[in-house]
């Protein structure tokens, strides 16, 4: 006979149960990924039918699409494939700003000893597919290394589309831990194009993009949130940004970094309500979600694959080899192993609801890359380049192969998800929280 009392938490576990405001907002945030996924895999679909059909030439010919001009000697003449990359993807990177700030201000993640962890993982899960993929191109010459951060990044997009299709109960403590590791692992991936990715720097430009910036901040932190001022100087941040020589998503993400996440004590403070960054992030993820990402899926994911030779010939190429690798071994075994570590070194025991293997799927689906390596593939070896198509190759052959390994595993463990699932639901009174929640005194808002 299987118990229906909540189980019991040991001190220092991993992927023990956050607060229950901190789940409740994961799982909306996780709700509206889910559509984004489902667009995004729209998207690519498209674009790799089009891209492989005998009106191929359309597809490639609106890609390179030059639209923009130099207005004050600044370099804006950029292809439609340009665009999305530079200027769509800022809106996600924005986004993905006001989430880590939301994370390690406001978060369950405040807590040092809660955010080791996913900043662990992400580490190593970077690390792990970089080391794999400088082994197995190191002996091709020609800069096949450059690229060795392309199979660095996770597309949580993809990855919660993913745990859609599969209908899994997903413990909250474990989609907790995915969306953070993604959103770390974003983090990092644009310190890493920031750092590795840019050749030339415009000083000027560089020291000129502080001024909106700055200015920016100044408003946010005045609780001004009147889009005809905001916008203009976003997009001034973002197009000195880019004259600069630093990829301009970097702007999206220094943006989101300024705005505050909690209310001002004028305002009534953090019980009054959301603070300026939850109500950004509320209107912009479906912009972002539903557009932006999408867009720039349509225009990087079309390759055209010559057939089934062409495909095989292509992913024979020592750098679509280690993409895969990095993706589908190297990702799963830096996140897993690193988490293995970190619990032997703190002593820290797994929750008792888990088993090591639950976090081997989440490992295994951290696997799926596909927004920011396309994007790192473009800037390591150049878009439309030969190694630009195997780079999209070995990218989409990887992520799928992840997604599948993933899915396979975890639909194996979904009884045991929906147990968990329902031994946690099944004491929520009327108010709709579970009495596990209340009785750790866990309702309140953080900082409240």
């Amino acid at each position: 006979m299987v118990s229906t009392d909540p189980p019991r938490f040991p001190r220092g576990a991993l992927f023990s149960r956050g607060s229950w405001s901190e789940t409740s907002r994961v799982t909306s945030i996780l709700r509206k990924e889910t559509v984004g996924g489902a667009i995004l895999l729209v998207a690519s679909a498209v674009a790799l039918i089009w891209a492989n059909s005998p009106w191929s030439a359309g597809y490639f010919g609106l890609r390179d699409l030059e639209i923009g001009g130099e207005p004050l000697g600044l370099h804006l003449n950029l292809t439609l494939g340009e665009w999305a990359a530079d200027g769509l993807l800022a809106i996600f990177f924005f986004i993905v700003g006001l989430e880590l700030k939301r994370e390690f201000v406001a978060g369950d993640l405040r807590d040092p000893s809660r955010a080791a962890l996913p900043i662990a993982a992400a580490v190593g899960g970077m690390v792990a597919p970089a080391l794999i993929f400088v082994a197995v191109t190191a002996h091709v010459g020609d800069g096949a290394t450059r690229g060795w951060a392309i199979p660095t990044a996770t597309d949580i997009a993809f990855a919660v589309a993913v745990l859609a299709v599969i209908s899994t109960h997903l413990p909250s403590a474990l989609r907790t831990f995915l969306l953070t590791l993604a959103v770390v692992d974003d983090l990092l991936a644009v310190t890493v194009i920031a750092v590795f990715y840019t050749d030339d720097i415009k000083i000027w430009a560089l020291g000129l993009s502080v001024v909106p910036l700055a200015l920016f901040a100044l408003c946010v932190q005045r609780r001004v949130d009147s889009w005809w001022l905001l916008v203009p100087l976003a997009a001034a941040t973002w197009v000195l940004m880019h004259e600069s020589g630093v990829h301009a998503t970097v702007a999206g993400v220094l943006l989101g970094f300024t705005v505050p996440v909690m209310r001002s004590a004028a305002a009534g403070g953090p019980e009054a309500g959301p603070g300026l960054a939850e109500h950004f992030e509320h209107k912009l993820r479906p912009l972002s979600a539903g557009v932006a990402v999408p867009v720039f899926a349509f225009f990087a994911a079309g390759v055209s694959l010559g057939g089934f030779s062409g495909l095989i010939n292509a992913l024979s190429d020592p750098i679509a080899l280690g993409i895969v690798l990095g993706l589908v071994v190297g990702k799963p075994v830096g996140i897993f192993l690193t988490t293995r570590v970190l619990a032997a070194v703190t002593r820290a025991t797994l929750d008792s609801a888990l088993r090591w293997i639950d976090v081997l799927g989440i490992s295994m689906l951290a696997g799926i890359g596909f927004t920011v390596s396309l994007l790192i593939g473009d800037l390591a070896y150049g878009l439309g380049s030969h190694r630009d198509e195997v780079v999209k190759m070995g990218v989409l052959t990887g992520s799928v192969c992840a997604a599948v390994l993933a899915a396979v595993l975890l639909r194996l463990r979904n009884r045991q998800y929906r147990r968990i699932y329902e031994i946690e639901t099944a004491d929520a009174d009327l108010d709709g929280v579970p009495d596990v929640y209340e009785s750790r005194q866990d309702r309140t808002e953080p900082g409240a």
